[in-house]
């Protein structure tokens, strides 16, 4: 029996690592609410590898948005959803392969935006072949994360104790889920995405969809 592909539901954008990291890629998505450029970590090579190869074969042309979940994050990649009827129940769709946990703590955590891999339940945490999710996350106390350590058994750095408690994430998903990227440009839409009227399922009542994936020869912030 299949299991859904989900993040376990438990309780910003910072600079990007553009300008340290010359082997990083970058991929906008463009979505019917407005367009998200990621960018991709080489020093995480499957999951990035992977993503990349996927956006460059537009698998994830028309699939949808379908489950978000205010102040937690947006997922998508579901094969199944490109053609799902209204009401559907959707996370059980794959590509045939998982993808081996690449766990980079401290280096990269669930801060605001970061991009990470979606899975199921399996012991080795291992990650759905094409399920990911943008962190949305809010801001927590130290009291917070204290405990947070103490349940998970991870330990923040400063930095990413900063980080949760003034621009916010999913500290809890840490050591769970595999980070791969970082959005660098759209946290708004992801944000906006993140708050649409949602079903029981947490699926939205329309149809969020990823229109194309552009693979970005360089990316530059805009100036002001």
């Amino acid at each position: 029996m299949k299991k859904r592909i989900t993040l376990l539901f438990a309780v910003g954008i910072a600079l990007s690592s553009f300008g340290k990291k010359s082997k990083n890629t970058f991929v906008e998505i463009q979505t019917t609410k407005g367009s998200i450029t990621v960018e991709l970590y080489a020093d995480v090579p499957q999951h990035a590898a992977n993503f990349l190869k996927l956006a460059k074969e537009h698998f994830y042309d028309s699939v949808l948005f379908h489950r978000v979940i205010p102040q937690f994050m947006i997922q998508g990649g579901d094969p199944d959803s490109k053609r799902a009827m209204t009401g559907q129940l959707l996370g059980n769709g794959d590509i045939g392969y998982k993808i081996p946990a690449e766990f980079m703590l401290p280096t990269y955590y669930h801060k605001q935006g970061a991009l990470a891999a979606a899975r199921d339940g399996n012991p080795e945490k291992a990650s759905s072949g094409c399920q990911f999710y943008i962190v949305v996350g809010k801001t927590f106390t130290d009291e917070d994360l204290t405990r947070m350590e103490a349940n998970t058994g991870v330990k923040y750095s400063e930095e990413a104790r900063t980080i949760y408690k003034t621009i916010g994430g999913t500290p809890h998903l840490d050591g769970g889920y595999t980070v791969f990227g970082q959005v660098v440009e759209g946290q708004a839409i992801v944000n906006e995405i993140s708050t649409v009227a949602c079903d029981a399922s947490n699926r939205p009542k329309e149809d969020i969809k990823i229109i194309g994936t552009k693979v970005l020869k360089k990316w530059k912030p805009k100036k002001d």
